[in-house]
């Protein structure tokens, strides 16, 4: 028989509500007949096991989604590899551990697909995860994630909880990180475009060899997919979510500068890393719960790109995105 979870009347805490991903979050929640649950840093400290277990246990949410987490593209990830490890670590056991103690019903745990080994098959199946060495590049990162689904994982099978795990390939979408020194490829290109459009700059240098192949989903559709695999998906192995289409990063540059209005060359550094050859997942077991991508690649790109434009004095100013 199917597995169905109704969330409809449930209190639902997003952790990490003002990142990219909570924000998509809240966003499709508030279209449900539920109560969103948010908590800035002033308010709760994640990394702290006390003030996670106060708050859970003053607002006892019934859905808790762990959406909190630090997260960087490969500069910050060789530069801080003790922050990403240490803080990711303390977010996801601190929240398990409250939310088992106040009896939470569901739980979605957020990984992400650079869990998986660097030379994985392709496209990239479940199965796939600890079969290989990771990107050294990110394995910081990478290791604290494997540990959150673990976790989540052994709550399943020591105390029964019907708690799941999501690992999403790049997102990419509003209220992205651009800031140029600690952002992820897809930001960090569509800031350098608008502002070398705006500069009329004769050339832009990219990172690495520009061959390796990456997969995009809009923040939106990632956000549509954890409602539904809440209410859809019970299973102990960690489902993919993608598009199962990728490209790459010369071809993702080379949209990102049409759209931008960039009409000036492109250069490509290959003394600098390109991080995983390809990363593209297998979405045949989500696709088999009924869901589907909606947002396509070339029409999301120009969606953020207008966002970017109408926020980048903001971002500029902040260095990271508008409020």
């Amino acid at each position: 028989m199917a597995y169905r979870f109704d969330i409809a009347g449930q209190k639902v805490f997003v952790a990490g509500h003002n990142g990219m991903v909570g924000r998509a979050l809240v966003r499709r929640l508030e279209r449900l007949p539920v109560t969103v649950l948010t908590a800035s840093r002033e308010v709760l400290d994640l990394t702290d096991p006390a003030a996670v277990e106060s708050w859970m246990a003053a607002n006892r949410p019934g859905v808790v989604v762990i959406a909190a987490a630090k997260v960087g593209g490969i500069l910050a990830n060789k530069t801080y590899p003790v922050d990403f490890l240490e803080q990711n670590l303390l977010i996801q056991t601190n929240l398990m551990r409250a939310s088992h103690r106040q009896d939470v019903a569901r739980l979605l745990f957020l990984g992400s697909s650079c869990i998986y080994p660097r030379d994985c098959p392709q496209p990239i199946k479940e199965d796939y995860l600890l079969s290989g060495p990771l990107e050294p590049t990110n394995d910081a990162y990478a290791l604290a994630k494997i540990a959150g689904l673990r976790l989540a994982r052994a709550y399943r099978e020591q105390h029964g909880r019907a708690w799941i795990s999501a690992m999403p390939t790049n997102l990419y979408g509003p209220f992205d990180n651009f800031d140029l020194e600690n952002s992820h490829v897809l930001p960090a290109l569509i800031r350098r475009f608008h502002e070398a459009a705006a500069s009329r700059a004769p050339s832009i240098t990219i990172w690495g060899t520009g061959t390796p192949r990456r997969e995009f989903l809009h923040v939106d559709d990632l956000a549509d997919a954890c409602i539904h695999l809440l209410g859809h998906y019970d299973d102990a192995t960690a489902i993919n979510v993608g598009t199962g289409e990728d490209l790459t990063i010369a071809d993702l540059a080379r949209s990102i500068a049409r759209i931008t209005g960039y009409d000036g060359d492109l250069t490509f550094d290959t003394t600098k890393p390109d991080g995983t050859p390809r990363k593209l997942l297998d979405i045949t077991r989500l696709t088999a719960t009924g869901w589907q991508p909606r947002i396509a690649l070339e029409a999301g790109l120009a969606d953020t790109c207008t966002w970017y434009r109408a926020n980048s004095t903001a971002i500029a100013a902040g260095g990271r995105h508008a409020a």
